[in-house]
């Protein structure tokens, strides 16, 4: 064995290099699971006071711009001149990151002649299989509340949602997707021109109400639905989501006011 002598510093380093110790860590072991010592508080730094009107600017808050569809210019669904065409842009469309995990297009289902449209939230699992919107075990209730007042998807009822792809993991849409598609949304509806719009949920009625209450605060009431291509305004009824309904089902009845209401609403239309 070597005789190693802490008098000779160079022959030690070189015992420990042929030991294969290459790397010095420290004199001490360190404890990586122990959590960090707290930080030494600081002392906040003293900052004057504001003045008067420094106080008077932060106590009124600034007001909130009105963003219309003209302040972003034209936009090419403003060119279709039908729901087919408008369809077809839609479907070519790769302006919204959603689509790219989408399997399909959802745009629309039942008649666009109908006299009511239906607007909901987002596709799910099963609208984005078949590329249809409310096919799943909400939209069988849907079907079921629109029967219930006489009208049917196939012929009297036509059902869209304020985004076409479905977002992954079922997610809520975001502001920024909901944005990118509500161009081709209100050229939908202006070119359908429904004597009655349903909201149906809270995100659909938020969006399109522009507003931010929730939907038991805005449903059970008639609201108007305006834009630059609509002669007229549109009275629009928020409609709980049947998703909602199917979990708490103590607010069909809510609902079911809702849609006499609706159906009373189109009998007055016709007349």
């Amino acid at each position: 064995m070597t005789d190693l002598s802490l008098s000779d510093p160079a022959a030690l380093l070189r015992w420990y290099v042929d030991a294969g110790v290459d790397e010095c860590i420290g004199e001490a072991p360190v404890d990586r699971f122990k959590a960090p010592p707290p930080a030494p508080a600081r002392a906040p730094a003293a900052t004057p006071a504001p003045s008067i009107a420094a106080r008077a600017a932060i106590a009124a808050p600034a007001a909130i711009p009105v963003i219309t569809p003209a302040a972003f210019g034209p936009h090419p669904a403003d060119t279709a001149t039908s729901v087919a065409e408008l369809k077809a842009m839609v479907e070519a469309f790769d302006g919204c990151g959603l689509k790219q995990f989408a399997s399909k297009t959802v745009f629309a289902d039942g008649n666009p002649s109908a006299r009511v449209m239906f607007v909901g939230e987002a596709p799910g699992a099963d609208e984005d299989r078949q590329g249809l919107p409310f096919v799943g075990v909400s939209g069988k209730l849907l079907d079921r509340m629109i029967e219930s007042i006489g009208l049917s998807r196939a012929e009297s009822a036509y059902i869209t949602n304020v985004v076409f792809w479905r977002p992954p993991g079922n997610r809520a849409p975001t502001d920024e997707e909901i944005a990118v598609c509500m161009p081709f949304v209100r050229r939908h509806i202006e070119l359908v021109n429904p004597a009655v719009l349903v909201f149906v949920g809270g995100l659909s009625a938020k969006t399109l109400l522009g507003t931010t209450l929730g939907i038991t605060r805005v449903r059970g009431k008639w609201h108007e639905y305006s834009s630059p291509g609509l002669a007229a305004p549109v009275p629009a009824m928020p409609l709980f989501h049947p998703a909602y309904l199917l979990r708490s089902p103590q607010q069909k009845r809510f609902a079911w006011r809702d849609l006499l209401s609706i159906r009373e609403r189109l009998d007055q239309a016709k007349a």
